[in-house]
């Protein structure tokens, strides 16, 4: 038994990690793109895409449920109902704009519910990286 153990750890020991999950501002491009990814692959939860001060957001939710249909978001005390389209590969989009009290919301505290049929997510960004939010937020504002 004690030997399984050591081979055990020592198999966990040598085993890759999993790359962690970030969010990633990218500024500079147009459109600017707000992404929560796995570094150095080409995985996706989520991304946050606008034209710089267009006040528009176009949030596309991968893996899960695709589709099209009446998606809710909430995000504090503020919901709203919005079209959601079959986004790129697994998954769906949505637009929100800027100065929507969802939005607002979820820039404040990180945290937005969304829900289209019976797929339900949630999309956090943690503390360390809620000033990549609102900055985005900042370019995007019209």
């Amino acid at each position: 038994m004690t030997f399984l153990a050591a081979i055990l750890a020592l198999a966990l020991q040598n085993a890759p990690a999993a790359p962690a999950w970030t969010w990633t501002l990218y500024a500079d491009s147009k459109p600017v793109v707000l992404a929560n990814e796995a570094p150095d692959t080409p995985n996706l939860k989520t991304t946050l895409e606008c034209d710089p001060g267009s006040s528009v957001v176009r949030m596309t939710l991968y893996g899960g449920a695709s589709g099209t249909g009446m998606a809710r978001l909430a995000a504090g005390e503020a919901t709203a109902v919005t079209q959601a389209e079959a986004g790129r590969g697994a998954g769906f989009r949505v637009a929100l704009r800027t100065d929507h009290p969802v939005f607002a919301a979820f820039a404040a505290d990180g945290r937005l519910a969304v829900t289209l049929g019976d797929d339900r997510r949630t999309v956090e960004v943690e503390r360390a990286y809620l000033d990549k939010l609102r900055r985005f937020a900042e370019l995007c504002a019209g």
